[in-house]
């Protein structure tokens, strides 16, 4: 790579400010100037002449230039203004980029803060509510649009990340039977178009605060991050990106493995596996495609790993694969979840391994959702309810125990829930006995099972190849519509419709009807306090997801009726 005299100029800023040892503030603004017409360091737009004027830069590469060094030190904020900047060959301040090799024009990687004073990216209204947040968009395929390489103690937020292209990489090859697909983004001859792969990038990284993020239409993967310590993730989208959501796989000999406190929270994770109109946010449905077609299309999937695991209040729908893919975690990992919803996805919608806690929460199998697309068809027919389209799946580890609880749990799969033991990250994976499952308070809805339609799906499934006895107990269940076993023991509601507001899978609405079997029939201990909208649970708990509310029954909500409170819309998606 070239370096320009610009910066030079920026070098010797850098220095001084190192000299001085002070926090300092950049500003980047749409009407900003370069380097050397800026200081960078006030929010101004540049006045029309002059050199090193008072003013804010008019690109984010002019704080951390594709090759290096970054202008900004490790504690320092920059904060983007409103508008759009086109990230990759062609922005301003990619002097040092060709375009033969513009996959390396992408932001150097941001210095890393300290505990005391963390380095910080802002949108501009990133406190006071992120309503306008900048759009960073990436242009002739850079690897990524933010790098987070070797990248601790951050602070990341009010910020949109995306593309302007439909293209997905690698998509739509010659000999699928897709006639209305997105096309395959050009990667081999220039001009390459407005597409990047990845909208952020981060490996062996620490201490960083994700937050107000909306990252969408990426020709691959929204976030590829791996080897993390202790994040926090908080309000962050990532919808319909070509590949999947947040990929955890880094691909290298470094492995994957993240440890720490990982939180999430606030989060929407849909129709990843699929193209986005750059024009308009919708989703290309024809363009959807998953494994067997040759993409991936996973919303949430961390490969073997430890880690104290958080999520709470997601939102996890229509992905072309599995919704959250848990399932590698090693034994010395934990995982928490309440108030998940999930719902649509093309496998499984929540699969775990080790020891779990589940509550308040809402798992829709309607697995089959994508089987009308082209790519699922023919070649692609494996990917409807792909993994046997189990809503759970459970993959124990020696001496661990999953507790679900208060939870509704329907699905068009094979079974609603399956239990094994393959913990192939472990030398010893035999479990032994000493493994539990308890399904307290959980209402399980049965279905037609979509790839044998002669049935209904079944309850549960363990594993007694890998698993020495049953691990599976119910206690103050409701078990409703399931082939065999309808009535296990500790299920206290078997064979009655449980008179939930819609049971079909498209548009399934698991609140309870006045009536309803399942209203005070739960066991109060280990019950949460309150349910998936937020409600109080009385000292009789009902079985399921939502407590029934008498006030809002008789204010005129009932079967049938299209009122619905505004709680509900939260599982809407937001376009």
């Amino acid at each position: 790579m070239r370096y320009p005299a610009s910066l030079c100029v920026s070098f010797l800023v850098l220095l001084f400010a190192a000299a001085a040892g002070a926090e300092t503030n950049w500003y980047v603004r749409v009407d900003g100037g370069t380097s050397s017409q800026c200081t960078g360091q006030s929010d101004a737009p540049y006045p029309g002449s002059g050199l090193q004027q008072d003013c804010a830069f008019s690109h984010p590469f002019f704080v951390l230039p594709p090759g290096g060094p970054p202008l900004m030190s490790g504690g320092d904020t920059l904060i983007i203004g409103p508008g759009s900047y086109r990230m990759g060959f062609g922005a301003p301040g990619d002097d040092a980029c060709e375009q033969a090799y513009s996959w390396d024009c992408h932001m150097t990687a941001v210095p890393s803060g300290t505990e005391a004073q963390p380095t910080r990216i802002l949108g501009a209204g990133w406190d006071s509510g992120c309503s306008a947040p900048p759009e960073l968009w990436g242009a002739e395929r850079p690897w990524f649009i933010l790098n987070l390489s070797n990248s601790s103690h951050l602070e990341l937020g009010c910020l949109e990340i995306t593309d302007h292209s439909s293209c997905i990489e690698g998509h739509n090859p010659d000999d699928l039977p897709c006639n209305a697909c997105t096309d395959r983004c050009e990667r081999d001859t220039p001009p390459f178009g407005d597409w990047a792969p990845v909208g952020i990038f981060a490996e062996d990284s620490s201490e960083v605060h994700l937050f107000d993020l909306r990252i969408h239409g990426l020709a691959s993967i929204g976030i590829h991050a791996g080897r993390l310590n202790n994040w926090t993730v908080e309000r962050v989208d990532l919808i319909a990106n070509g590949s999947a959501g947040w990929d955890f796989d880094l691909w290298d000999s470094g492995g994957d493995d993240n440890s720490g406190d990982l939180i999430f929270r606030g989060m929407e994770i849909a129709y990843n596996g699929c193209g986005e109109d750059p024009q308009t946010d919708a989703i290309i449905t024809s363009s959807c495609w998953g494994q067997q077609s040759g993409g991936y299309g996973d919303g949430f999937a961390p490969g073997a790993s430890g880690g104290h695991w958080v999520l709470e209040d997601l939102h996890v729908h229509h992905n072309t694969s599995d919704g959250v893919d848990m399932l590698y975690l090693r034994d010395d990992s934990s995982v928490e979840i309440t108030r998940l919803i999930a719902e649509g996805n093309a496998g499984n919608q929540l699969k775990v391994a080790g020891s779990l806690s589940v509550q308040n929460s809402l798992l829709v199998g309607d697995c089959a959702f994508f089987s009308s697309c082209p790519l699922f068809q023919g070649v692609g027919e494996g990917d409807n309810c792909r993994a046997a389209g189990n809503s759970l799946a459970l993959d124990l580890h020696r001496g661990s125990t999953a507790s679900i609880t208060n939870t509704t749990i329907t699905g068009e799969g094979d079974c609603l829930v399956e239990v094994g033991c393959d913990d192939s990250a472990d030398p010893d994976p035999d479990c032994d006995g000493t493994e539990a499952v308890l399904l307290r308070n959980t209402l399980f809805a049965g279905n037609t099972d979509w790839a044998q339609p002669s049935e209904n799906t079944c309850l549960y499934w363990w594993n007694d190849s890998v698993l020495t006895s049953d691990p599976v107990a119910f206690d103050n269940s409701l078990v409703w519509n399931c082939k065999e076993d309808p009535c296990p023991s500790g299920a206290v509601v078997c064979l009655q419709d449980p008179l939930l507001e819609d049971a079909s899978l498209q548009a399934f609405n698991a609140h309870l009807l006045s009536g309803s079997p399942a209203i005070d029939a739960g066991n109060a201990t280990g019950a949460p306090l309150d349910d998936l909208d937020g409600f109080a649970r009385d000292t009789a708990p009902d079985i399921g997801a939502y407590e029934w509310n008498s006030a809002i029954f008789l204010d005129g909500f009932e079967s049938g009726d299209s009122t619905r409170w505004s709680f509900v819309s939260s599982r809407t998606p937001r376009r």
